[in-house]
This record gives C-alpha cells, structure tokens and sequence, in this order.
C-alpha cells in the first residue's frame, strides 16, 4: 500500500508543477496534497506542523494568483478582458504551440481581449502587457512554491527510502 501511495504522491507532485502554469490546476495545493498522502504512507511519519505551515503557504499562493494578475492587469490600465483573454491565450497558445504557448499565448489573449474592450490599441497594448506581466509574476511565485513542495517530497523520500521499500 505505501508504493501506490509513493506513487500517488508523486503523480500529485508532478500535476502540481504543471498546474503552477495552468489555470485549470491550483499547482501549490495540488503539490501539498501529494505531501499530504506521502505522510499518509506507514513509513513516512506524520508532521503536523509541517504540513500545516505547507498548507498554509499553499493557500496564501492560491489566493495571491488572483490577486497578482488582477494587480498587473489595473496597474497597466487593463479589463477584465484582457484577464479573460490571457487565461484563453494561455490554453489556446498550449493546444496549438506547445509549451512556447505559455509565453506567446497569454499576451496575444489579453491583446485580443483588450482590444475587443478597448478601440485604440496604444491602450490595449499597455493593457495585454500589464495582464501578461501579472500572470507571469504568478505562475513564476506558483512555480517556486511547486519545485519547494518537490524538493521537500523528495527530501522525505530519500530519508524514509528503506522503510518505503
């Protein structure tokens, strides 16, 4: 039971990493559950105190990734189109570009978004650069937040490894 669980554990960990750069997936908090269920593991001790400060981390960055990107979109005069149209450019970017969409794909978005808001496009540039920067500044925070977790499950892993196997 505690290989499937090991296993689970890392699944959750490397759906994590990609959810810090896919709105569709909380990446901190899915990270966290996967160190939730490696501490479920016989092997693995529960640390209370632990997994409570993680958690706790993992909130604060999921209510910061609607924040950050709401700041940079109305720091740079933005709409709620433009932050519409960044988190549709970022899937579509993915879908037809791969992982270059990532980059590419939330700008173009909130371009489009903006100008369909807005009739000049000087603004509307202004705008998709400022919803583009805020959704960077937050999968980048998402990201570190996401390689931390990792780097304490594979801390844990290697430290309870015999008795995991």
């Amino acid at each position: 039971m505690d290989i499937f669980l090991v296993l689970l554990s890392a699944i959750f960990m490397v759906l994590g990493i990609i959810g810090s750069f896919l709105p569709i997936l909380p990446g901190p908090l899915t990270s966290w559950v996967g160190l939730l269920i490696l501490h479920l593991t016989d092997a693995v001790p529960m640390n209370w105190t632990f997994l409570i400060i993680t958690l706790v981390v993992a909130l604060a960055i999921w209510v910061l990734d609607y924040v950050i990107p709401a700041m940079g979109t109305k720091r740079f005069g933005g709409s709620k189109s433009g932050m519409i149209g960044t988190i549709l450019g970022l899937i579509i970017g993915l879908i037809f570009l791969g992982p270059f969409g990532i980059i590419v794909g939330p700008f173009f978005g909130a371009l489009i978004g903006e100008l369909v808001n807005k009739s000049e496009f000087d603004k509307a540039l202004k705008a998709a650069f400022g919803s583009f920067l805020g959704f960077i500044a937050s999968a980048f925070i998402k990201f570190i937040v996401a390689m931390i977790f990792l780097g304490f499950y594979i801390v844990k892993f290697f430290e309870y490894q015999e008795a995991l196997f």
